[in-house]
């Protein structure tokens, strides 16, 4: 992020930071959202996020001037500030629309869940960090690949994703999943790169085009990590995880 407001600096771009599994998180000696390279960054509250608000998000920004825009903007382009009207105010009830906004309110509901989240977010924060460390230790000997960190940062371990090592196992990605799976482990992967979806390849990408996220694709499998998960649980998924690689590990490749 450094490097890349230090480009917005000297080319005059503007840096929208997805920042959506990211809450929590820290880069360099301050936390992710905080815009100190960016101009907004956007975070998701999702059911599955790290903090929910049943669904919506929220952006922050250092701008007051994005600020009153995004502010117009979340409320079909309206204002009620006496200082901006453009015509003549008729009374209390008065008010302009300005811009063409839509509705991107979170309900009072929503809001309130999402303020007593906020209060736990630390909490969060801290088990999933120490989840991580312990799969980082259960995992080391075995054929897969474990989060890297970037020594400028701290991740909030919204995911927990592992890449197979394909070439000492003689079973796919597939396989292994579904093994996964069918013994109750609830693995997922993410994702599928944006570029083989059908949108784009309408728009004429195609297999090749970057074979690095297609190399991560091919081999990536996310094991579960969340807040509440309890040590016993952790265990439980290494150990079925150990089970299905003592069935696809290869002859001699251990």
């Amino acid at each position: 992020m450094a490097a890349i407001a230090d480009l917005g600096r000297r080319f005059g771009f503007r840096i929208l930071e997805d920042a959506a599994h990211a809450i929590g998180a820290d880069y360099r000696d301050g936390k992710v959202g905080d815009c100190r390279y960016s101009d907004i960054a956007a975070f998701s509250f999702h059911p599955v996020k790290i903090i929910t608000t049943g669904e919506g998000g929220a952006l922050t920004t250092n701008d007051p001037s994005l600020m009153t825009r995004l502010a117009d903007l979340r409320t079909h382009g309206i204002t009620r500030d006496p200082k901006r009207l453009e015509m003549t105010d008729e009374g209390p009830w008065y008010y302009e629309q300005q811009a063409l906004g839509l509705n991107y309110r979170l309900t009072d509901l929503q809001a309130a869940l999402g303020l007593s989240q906020i209060k736990r977010l630390d909490a969060f924060i801290a088990r999933r960090r120490e989840l991580a460390a312990r799969y980082d230790r259960l995992l080391a000997d075995l054929p897969l690949v474990t989060p890297w960190q970037d020594p400028d940062g701290r991740s909030a371990f919204h995911l927990y994703p592992i890449r197979l090592r394909l070439e000492r196992l003689n079973q796919s990605r597939r396989d292994i999943f579904e093994a996964l799976r069918g013994a109750g482990i609830g693995v997922q992967v993410h994702y599928i790169p944006v570029h083989l979806q059908p949108y784009y390849r309408r728009l004429g990408f195609k297999e090749g085009d970057f074979p690095e996220a297609e190399r991560y694709y091919a081999a990536a499998i996310t094991l579960p990590l969340f807040a509440a998960m309890t040590d016993v649980e952790q265990d439980t998924v290494v150990d079925c995880l150990r089970e299905v690689f003592a069935a696809t590990v290869t002859r001699g490749a251990r």
